[in-house]
């Protein structure tokens, strides 16, 4: 099983990596993210699981047991990437559910329920803006309808990539479990390899569009200027203190400037916000609190601003006793179950209403989302060992 989990490591490695910053670009249904997933599809075959893919680019393979009955026990994650991300946010989560089927094979172990490996696309949202897209599309909590005009930066429609119309891939699933790199310091904190999801904070996506008037740099005077940048460096400022303040988040990562000339007033400015509380009452409070400065802040600049809710997602509990049996006893005690401040598939499917869980694996810098993402391999190998056992308590 080692060798087999750093083979295909070692397989997804060069793939979609920058050479310049030792990140990876590997966004939905580009040459990076098809090459993987057909990757995964010859895994999954060479494994003789049977493959399923739905109208969005979703796939399932199933490990098909003749005295398997009754709903299957799903696992897996995504293999798209964030903008210049790390090797450990989704693909992680898919070597090691692969892995974990090996496993369980070399133990002689025959489930009594179906098992399957899953991949869903556009978790990270970094081409059409919406995260978790694919298994929002999965359960029908996005319809095909609004998400088909879903544009990314160079115009391009989700529709025109990908056929879309309806899923049933999931129809047969019982049960959900969702190994992911820790995105946070909490295990290093606690000494542990691996932990266990007890909820997601609720979080969105907001588009400040601020709105002033295009002027020369040099002859405009200070005090005749509407400049949208104004109002927006004010604002990111502000929600960077009305985060602190309430011990949430909030983050201005992505910005718009037209006409984006280095000797002219912008006449638009868009940013985004990201926001993440530990409540679903914080979440509307803290944006409130940011979009309310912003407007105070726009009527004495001179510019105006609109404020669109591009994605929110609501708090997410998962099963707490089926948290309880993924994290009982592995031979050295329980692990730990902890809270994450980070979006997934499996919240969406829990959100659904498919009994979900999470298995979290050290993260010995907290690093994510950026090149230094990590993981040691121990810790990994260790992942796919709790994977195995669960998939296994769960399938008896």
């Amino acid at each position: 099983m080692p060798d087999d989990f750093e083979r295909m490591w070692g397989d997804l490695a060069p793939v979609g990596l920058s050479r310049a910053s030792g990140g990876y670009f590997r966004q939905p249904f580009t040459s990076p993210e098809r090459e993987l997933s057909a990757w995964f599809v010859e895994q999954c075959e060479t494994r003789g699981l049977r493959v399923e893919t739905d109208s969005y680019g979703n796939v399932v393979a199933w490990w098909d047991v003749p005295a398997a009955t009754g709903p299957g026990v799903l696992t897996g994650s995504h293999l798209d990437s964030v903008l210049d991300g790390g090797a450990y946010d989704g693909p992680l989560g898919v070597v090691s559910a692969l892995a974990a089927v090996d496993l369980l094979r070399s133990r002689g172990f025959v489930p009594a329920r179906p098992i399957g490996v899953s991949v869903f696309v556009e978790e990270e949202g970094s081409r059409f803006g919406l995260a978790c897209l694919g298994s929002r599309l999965a359960v029908g909590s996005t319809s095909w309808s609004d998400a088909r005009s879903l544009r990314d930066r160079d115009g391009v429609a989700l529709g025109d990539v990908v056929e879309g119309g309806s899923s049933s891939l999931l129809s047969s699933v019982g049960t959900f479990v969702e190994l992911h790199v820790e995105q946070g310091r909490d295990l290093v904190d606690r000494g542990a390899a691996v932990g266990v999801a007890s909820e997601i904070w609720p979080h969105g996506r907001y588009r400040f569009e601020f709105t002033g008037a295009a002027n020369h740099a040099g002859t405009t005077r200070m005090e005749d200027r509407a400049d949208p940048m104004l109002t927006y460096a004010f604002t990111a400022l502000g929600a960077n203190k009305q985060a602190r303040l309430a011990g949430q988040r909030a983050t201005f990562g992505r910005v718009s400037v037209e006409p984006n000339g280095t000797n002219a007033v912008p006449s638009r400015v868009t940013a985004w916000l990201d926001a993440r509380c530990s409540s679903d009452s914080g979440l509307r409070d803290l944006v409130a609190a940011i979009s309310g400065q912003a407007t105070e802040r726009a009527g004495r600049d001179g510019t105006s601003l609109a404020v669109t809710a591009e994605s929110v997602s609501a708090s997410v509990s998962f099963d707490p006793a089926l948290a309880a049996a993924v994290a009982a006893d592995h031979g050295v005690g329980d692990w730990p179950i902890i809270a994450t401040q980070a979006g997934h598939d499996a919240g969406v499917l829990s959100a659904a209403g498919i009994p979900t869980a999470m298995l979290f694996v050290r993260n010995p810098t907290g690093v994510s989302h950026s090149p230094l993402e990590h993981a040691e391999i121990a810790d990994c190998l260790v992942g796919v060992s709790a994977l195995a056992d669960t998939l296994e308590r769960l399938t008896r």
